[in-house]
């Protein structure tokens, strides 16, 4: 559900769902992200495949104010096609031109676990690397967690870090990811761009209101 304009939520903001999916799953998922952020007020969002580094890509990355990483969990890890990405990245990091963006991720594997926390973990170390705060997703467990969980529920995988999803493999991209896995991916699109709007009034309150300080030597 969109949010009513109003004069506090005007402030523009743009997030970037910088993705890579083999299959059709992970891509899924990233629609989902990017519904979450499209349905805040002020918010604008790009899907981008890491796939393709061109220098679209690297614009859109650099004028983002948050940026969500996804990619499928392949034995244990991210696909080497993200990792491609992120090594790429090099560049940027040396400038630090990510510097204070926010930061969040998503994964899909085929498994219920897959070790998906893995991948995750490496993107919160990536965005580390970048200087970017990392957005969690807060949601408590889904499902089986407590005895009136099911498997329609939001965050039914148990993850905090991230958003997790889970699609068989056999699975066209049309059925899975399953509903409570693309909600719990539009959730976070939609908490990243609240946060990533937080941030930009707060910045601009900051800029607007408060004098230069002059420090002595």
């Amino acid at each position: 559900m969109s949010e009513p304009v109003s004069e506090h939520n005007r402030t523009s903001i743009s997030v970037v769902v910088a993705y890579h999916s083999g299959y059709g799953h992970t891509a899924r998922q990233a629609r989902a992200v990017a519904d979450g952020v499209a349905s805040v007020a002020g918010a604008r969002v790009e899907l981008r495949n890491v796939a393709e580094l061109t220098e679209s890509l690297w614009d859109a990355l650099d004028s983002a104010d948050a940026i969500v990483f996804g990619s499928p969990t392949y034995m244990g890890s991210q696909s080497s096609t993200f990792q491609a990405f992120a090594e790429a990245s090099a560049g940027v990091w040396a400038k630090q031109g990510w510097r204070d963006k926010l930061a969040a991720g998503f994964t899909t594997s085929a498994g219920a676990n897959g070790d998906k926390l893995h991948t995750l973990s490496s993107m919160v170390l990536f965005a580390a690397q970048h200087g970017m705060t990392w957005v969690n997703l807060d949601l408590a467990p889904g499902w089986i967690y407590t005895s009136t969980g099911t498997a329609d529920s939001l965050n039914r995988l148990g993850g905090f870090v991230g958003a997790m999803a889970q699609a068989p493999s056999d699975a066209p991209p049309d059925v899975a990811p399953p509903s409570a896995d693309l909600r719990t991916a539009e959730h976070l699109g939609r908490r990243v761009a609240l946060l990533a709007r937080q941030f930009a009034i707060g910045k601009r309150s900051i800029d607007g209101n408060i004098p230069a300080v002059a420090v002595s030597a």
